[in-house]
C-alpha cells in the first residue's frame, strides 16, 4: 500500500530522551518532520542512519526540520533497555529528541512498529508540514536523495490547517 499523503498515527512512546516533555505528532503540524527509527545494535542504524539523521539536525534544524528518534526494539529486548539507550545518546553525542517505542504485551514487535507497518531498521518516515507521509523508506538512503526531498518539502508554503471545529 502506498502511503504517501496519508497522515500519520500517532506514535506509542514509554520514555522520551533530549526533551523537556513528551513530543504529539499533532504538535509537530507546520513543521516537516523526519522520524528515524532505528535500534542501538542495528548495524545500518549505527553507521549509516544515526550519522545521516545527526548530520540532517544539524544542517537543517535551524530551517525549521525536526529531526525525531524512535528506538524500536524488535530483537534483543534485554540488551537494549531505555539505561543502555541513555548511555548510547550520550556516547554518540545524539542532541535530536529520542523516544522509546512502547513494547508490546503481545508480540515482540513494539507498538508504534506494529501500527505503521515498519519492516525493520533503519527505518526513515518524511512527513510534511501537515503531517502527512512523504517518504516512507526501510533500509539505507542516499544523503543527495534525502536532502533534495527535504528541501522541497522546506520550500513548500505552510498550509493552515482547515478544522472545521473551529468555526
Amino acid at each position: 500500500m502506498n502511503k504517501s499523503y496519508l497522515p500519520i498515527q500517532e506514535w506509542h512512546v514509554s520514555q522520551w530522551f533530549n526533551t523537556q516533555q513528551p513530543l504529539h505528532l499533532s504538535n509537530l503540524r507546520g513543521h516537516v518532520v523526519m522520524i528515524h527509527a532505528f535500534q542501538m545494535l542495528c548495524p545500518g542504524c549505527v553507521l549509516h542512519a544515526i550519522p545521516q539523521a545527526v548530520r540532517v539536525h544539524q544542517g537543517l534544524a535551524s530551517e525549521g526540520l525536526k529531526v525525531i528518534g524512535l528506538h524500536t526494539v524488535f530483537e534483543h529486548h534485554d540488551a537494549m533497555q531505555p539505561h543502555a539507550l541513555e548511555a548510547f545518546i550520550h556516547e554518540y553525542r545524539l542532541r535530536f529528541p529520542i523516544g522509546v517505542d512502547t513494547a508490546s504485551e503481545h508480540s515482540h514487535i513494539p507498538k508504534t512498529m506494529a501500527q505503521w507497518g515498519l519492516q525493520g531498521t533503519p527505518s526513515l518516515l518524511v512527513l510534511d508540514r501537515q503531517g502527512h507521509i512523504r517518504l516512507d523508506h526501510f533500509g539505507q538512503i542516499d544523503d543527495i536523495q534525502l536532502g533534495a526531498l527535504l528541501g522541497r518539502l522546506l520550500a513548500e508554503p505552510d498550509i493552515p490547517r482547515n478544522n472545521s471545529s473551529d468555526k
